[in-house]
């Protein structure tokens, strides 16, 4: 049988009505006194005493029940006032069990949840955010929890407090502890909508600064005839201040190709959605030039200052730059985002820029001790051509060179085999990463060719250790790249790093002889990228080529060092028939080759050059598994960035040509998230 539970006095009450006893056996200590003074006095207040004892009894006894009602009947209406309080407080309240079901809510609450009381129900079935896991509970969870809590239109901070309801019992000054176990969670509701509209109307209202830049405007100027020139800079100036005052901005001319600019946020949020289509309407300007004017524009926004937003806006002109111009950069604190980059950069002419970089290196290599030069993982012709030109380069001018090589695939194993046992190179001049860490020395130069990843260079370590750092590429800059290099010299328009080193080679002081081999070398990385010279050739790729030949460079020569193996020729043909025409537009296949061919990323790459000779295909896509991860190389001609897709699965590379590495995943889940990237490229209209 349960034990019957009594309620009765304690704490300051039980002593109050006490006091009257304690006091009476005060007395009896002082009678007992009067005694030993004077037996009468004694015998006359021992009677007042016991008239005293029986007049308190008698009292406590027929008045303890009056006050126990009286007592109970105050802390009742006390108690009605404080529920009629709470029921019609402002502050939305609710209690909730231990099981986040509401037990009581007040009025404020039901009208912010639309809901009568007595609704009994979850919490997380109002609020979906509010699960079991956040409550208050448990002896490791705070007392006090605080979260952002959106219902409806309104924002809530949502405020919960855990109620021990043993404690309260232990605090109770008027009922007598008992057994209690478990506990309640009283929820608050603070109103913080019109704070956030504010919050959100002031960030709205915050200026970002940017810049744009005519990526052409020399070559377009010189497309048209003498006396149109000045119409075809009017008409550029007007679109372009016309958009920025059409979106609340406003634009100034800084130079005669570049513009500054400053407009609130959320007008720049505004761009970015219409994703910067002025970048598609400057191109109409047409008064009779051959050549259509492109933009390339750098936002930078969410800066802790209009100063931080601008070195912002400086380095997202300068990546929309390196990316090959025609496009849109918008560079926050935490991300970077891309817009456009329909359009092949144009080469440019002069080689003005060449000769610059190459006195820039020229002075770099003579006041160090030693070069490293160093490509991308599983190097291919063009990363090792290259660095062969720069160990040339360092040869003429007296200085240690050496070539870091870890894997040779079979890309590279011919134009290795040229310098490996040859008399004429010094045994070290191709070592791996853990003796290139040993050369590194105060005074070393690192130079790195043919990529501007830090993360798929041969040996990241070396780009830590190394303060003299170089870059030549011709790949399209991401928003990863080597930081604090001394000399970057990145062209997106160049067909190849081979092609800008033959053109470093020819402004370098005084006679370099090229030997045959190097010249072979760096002609084979020019003809491996270029497709044989029928892609992203131009007129100073050939000049580059006709250099190479006149220093011993032989076609035939090249030609049967790249002869394919038959299993190797086998395994595409195998991955090109097997292909699927997705959507119409887009070949995409699994290259997955027997283990005896060596380098399955070069066949995988060759079969999505072969795809894009079919008719009507926009853009290729070969899924190659590989040492445990999945290498997608994808290849366009010139309606599909490919460049944009990859980056969106951490890899990078051209408009044209690009790929990436895909870890834990199998390449028929590969060939499904290049599905999902194409169907949303075509939703949004990127594609």
């Amino acid at each position: 049988m349960a034990r019957k539970r009594r309620v009765r006095f304690k704490g300051k009450m039980h002593a109050f009505l006490l006091a009257s006893l304690w006091l009476g056996i005060a007395l009896i200590a002082v009678n007992t006194f009067i005694y030993t003074v004077n037996r009468k006095s004694g015998m006359i207040l021992t009677a007042f005493i016991a008239v005293y004892f029986l007049v308190n009894l008698l009292l406590y006894l027929n008045s303890r029940s009056i006050i126990m009602n009286e007592l109970i009947s105050f802390a009742t209406e006390y108690g009605q006032i404080q529920k009629t309080l709470l029921r019609q407080l402002d502050l939305p309240s609710a209690l909730l069990d231990d099981t986040g079901h509401i037990l009581w809510t007040n009025r404020a609450f039901e009208r912010v949840v639309h809901e009568e009381r007595g609704t009994h129900r979850s919490i997380a079935s109002i609020f979906p955010s509010v699960t079991t896991d956040k409550l208050p509970l448990g002896e490791d969870s705070l007392d006090e929890i605080q979260m952002d809590l959106d219902y409806g239109e309104q924002s809530f901070s949502l405020q919960m407090k855990r109620i021990d309801l043993t404690e309260m019992a232990e605090n109770s000054d008027i009922i007598d502890e008992t057994t209690y176990e478990g506990s309640l969670i009283a929820i608050y509701l603070f109103d913080e909508t019109a704070l956030k509209l504010a919050l959100r109307e002031i960030d709205d209202q915050s200026l970002t600064a940017g810049l744009i830049y005519l990526d052409n405007y020399e070559e377009a100027l010189e497309s048209v005839e003498e006396v149109r020139r000045s119409l075809l800079i009017a008409l550029i100036d007007r679109k372009v201040n016309k958009y920025v005052a059409s979106s609340g901005g406003i634009a100034k001319k800084i130079e005669k190709d570049k513009y500054f600019l400053v407009m609130p946020k959320s007008s720049c949020t505004a761009l970015c959605e219409a994703r910067f289509d002025i970048l598609e309407d400057v191109k109409t300007v047409n008064i009779g030039n051959e050549m259509a004017v492109t933009l390339s524009i750098g936002m930078g926004v969410d800066g802790l200052s209009y100063s931080q937003n601008y070195e912002f806006a400086r380095s997202a002109i300068d990546l929309a730059l390196g990316r090959g111009g025609d496009q849109a950069v918008v560079r926050t604190p935490d991300s970077t985002y891309y817009y456009g980059g329909k359009s092949q950069q144009i080469e440019k002419n002069t080689r003005v820029k060449a000769r610059v970089k190459a006195h820039a290196l020229e002075e770099i290599i003579a006041g160090r001790d030693n070069v490293l030069v160093m490509g991308h993982r599983q190097g291919d012709a063009d990363s090792f051509g290259s660095a062969v030109g720069i160990y040339r380069i360092a040869q003429s001018l007296d200085h240690q060179a050496q070539i870091v090589v870890n894997e040779v695939t079979s890309s590279v194993r011919p134009l290795i085999d040229l310098f490996r046992d040859n008399p004429d190179y010094e045994e070290d001049m191709i070592i791996d990463s853990a003796h290139a860490l040993d050369a590194v020395g105060p005074d070393t130069v690192l130079v790195v060719v043919d990529v501007n990843k830090p993360s798929i260079t041969e040996c990241p370590e070396l780009l830590r250790m190394c303060k003299y750092i170089v870059v030549f590429d011709h790949h399209r800059q991401g928003t990863e790249v080597i930081e604090n290099a001394t000399l970057s010299y990145v062209e997106p328009y160049a067909s190849s790093a081979c092609e800008m080193v033959s053109e470093i080679l020819q402004y370098i002081d005084g006679t370099v002889r090229v030997r045959a081999e190097e010249a072979d070398s760096m002609y084979a990385g020019i003809m491996i990228d270029t497709n044989n010279f029928s892609s992203k050739t131009g007129v100073r790729t050939f000049e580059a080529a006709a250099f190479l030949r006149r220093n011993g460079a032989d076609v035939t020569r090249v030609k049967k060092l790249f002869r394919e193996d038959a299993l190797e020729y086998k395994a595409r043909a195998d991955a090109v028939s097997q292909a699927e025409i997705y959507r119409g537009s887009f070949a995409i296949t699994i290259c997955d080759p027997d283990d005896e061919v060596e380098s399955p990323t070069v066949i995988g790459a060759q079969a999505a050059n072969e795809l894009l000779n079919i008719k009507g295909i926009r853009a290729s896509f070969v899924c190659t598994p590989y040492q445990g991860r999945i290498y997608v190389s994808a290849r366009s001609i010139d309606e599909v960035n490919v460049q944009v897709l990859m980056e969106q699965f951490g890899g990078g590379g051209h408009m044209n040509e690009a790929g990436c590495q895909l870890e834990d995943m199998s390449a028929t889940e590969a060939v499904g998230i290049i599905r999902e990237a194409l169907d949303k490229g075509i939703e949004e209209g990127t594609l």
